[in-house]
């Protein structure tokens, strides 16, 4: 009498295993994409085979046989189970997912909280160690300056300023390597000569060499002479770090070297080939592959011997690869390194701009100094006093937007503003004097002169107004040639 409700159990049964398989199918599939079941995922397609197995036997069951109540019941029971226990598996599998994904979310905020924490950290520590490089490195030019020093004292002042500019050079490459882990280091597109770079290089390199005791040589293939648009700065500091490492490396009378030539060109693209070689202690074979990662070094004794950190050719390989160039070596125990680095970099007959003459005198020019630390201030007064510069000082920025608001029209011929001061912070005290209702509160030189050096200060600098980022410590060539420069040649921002 109720044979067709039997029939009717199984069909439908067999229809809900139809859905189980098909479920089961995709979870399997889903569950394959997540990492940690590349391997093991097969496991899975098993209870898909049974699945299948049980379906046959529901259809057999249905087409050949006459099930009676029990075995319908049994068979759409059993279908029931399996629909409930995939839906269970599902919502507990989507609850462990939506589970990891919130903790993947908290970890990302919290490495993304430690980066800025990081950052921060990083920002105000060279500020902290560069403020007394700065004073170290300032005092110690002034006190060369004096012609009727010992010849002993002038040795241990040259010694100091050495060891100092040592110092600022880990400084530098902490920076550096935050900048790239951040991905805020940007590179400039600018044209300029291969050829006068290659001579800064190249003086710098030959005084590394002579204070060993070292021979240096250089050669450069015709093939790569011309203007290049790029970043002069950044490629001249990967090298001068190579330079430095292989004098530092290298005992006398050993020999250092750089060569220049063209690795290949292609659509006005030239593939700039540099190799810095040494003859010094070289690398274990089975040591280079670490020797670009940061605060590696071969063993205790070349740390102790020759110093480093491990930062310097971890920060040239960052920068590198950001410039779509790569780095390698070859060494060998005791007989020598070379570092090979490739970059590409667009050539152009584009004319470079015009240098000014710098027969300009900063003699009788007022500057005011904005500056809270008065060593720094009597630092930076002394380099322009030399130069004949009448200088008045400021104490922080509030003072100094006083001054330059009562001062007469153009009285200041530029503004050396820090950044870090009480009352009223370097940033906003330009910001004030440039919205000062007055003719020379829009064209006078406002130079940032500060031992922020973060690519976010440097922003910051610009969208305050100045004209110009000077990092501490500023030698004092380079305080007179950036004077020079906004003073006599450059427009306002």
């Amino acid at each position: 009498m109720f044979h067709w409700v039997n029939e009717l159990m199984v069909y439908l049964g067999s229809a809900i295993m139809v859905c189980n398989i098909y479920g089961f199918v995709r979870f399997a599939r889903f569950v394959k994409g997540l990492r940690s079941w590349k391997r093991d995922y097969g496991i899975l397609y098993l209870p898909i085979a049974l699945l299948v197995f049980f379906l046959l036997g529901y259809l057999a069951v249905g087409i050949l046989g006459s099930p009676d109540l029990v075995v319908a019941g049994i068979l759409f029971g059993g279908s029931i189970f399996v629909f409930i226990m995939y839906k269970l598996l599902g919502s507990i599998t989507q609850r462990i997912i939506d589970n990891e994904t919130r903790m993947m979310e908290a970890e990302l905020r919290a490495a993304e909280e430690t980066n800025r924490a990081k950052s921060a950290f990083l920002a105000t520590i060279s500020h902290e160690m560069r403020t007394p490089m700065n004073m170290i490195l300032g005092m110690d030019a002034i006190a060369l300056k004096n012609p009727d020093l010992l010849p002993e004292t002038r040795g241990q002042l040259e010694k100091i300023g050495l060891s100092a500019r040592h110092m600022l050079g880990l400084i530098n490459n902490i920076l550096d390597l935050n900048s790239i882990e951040n991905g805020k280091l940007k590179l400039k597109q600018e044209v300029f000569s291969l050829s006068e770079a290659l001579e800064q290089i190249n003086a710098i390199a030959q005084t590394l060499c002579e204070d060993k005791g070292l021979t240096y040589t250089f050669s450069v293939s015709d093939s790569v002479n011309g203007r290049y648009a790029g970043d002069e700065t950044q490629l001249k500091q990967v090298l001068i770090r190579l330079l430095d490492n292989a004098a530092k490396f290298t005992d006398a009378p050993g020999r250092v070297s750089l060569s220049v030539d063209c690795a290949g060109e292609e659509d006005a693209v030239r593939t700039l080939r540099f190799v810095v070689a040494d003859t010094g202690v070289g690398i274990d074979r089975d040591f280079l592959p670490s020797i670009f990662d940061v605060f590696t070094q071969e063993d205790a004794s070349s740390t102790s011997r020759y110093g480093g950190s491990g930062l310097s050719l971890a920060a040239a390989k960052g920068i590198v690869e950001l410039m779509g160039g790569a780095i390698c070596v070859e060494s060998e125990k005791n007989a020598g390194s070379a570092f090979t680095v490739t970059v590409p970099m667009p050539y152009t007959t584009e004319e470079l701009p015009v240098p000014q003459t710098p027969a300009h005198s900063l003699a009788g020019k007022r500057v005011l100094v904005a500056e809270d630390i008065p060593m720094n201030a009597e630092i930076v007064i002394s380099f322009l006093e030399m130069e004949d510069v009448s200088c008045e000082h400021a104490e922080n920025g509030q003072i100094a937007l006083e001054m330059f608001e009562r001062s007469p029209l153009h009285y200041y011929d530029a503004v050396l503003m820090d950044l870090r001061m009480p009352l009223m912070d370097g940033l906003d005290a330009a910001r004030a004097i440039r919205a000062l209702p007055r003719e020379d509160a829009e064209t006078v030189p406002i130079i940032a002169l500060t031992a922020n050096a973060a690519e976010s200060d440097v922003r910051q600098t610009r969208e305050a107004g100045m004209n110009m980022h000077m990092a501490k410590p500023a030698s004092a060539t380079d305080l007179y040639a950036t004077l020079k420069r906004f003073i006599f040649d450059s427009p306002p921002p």
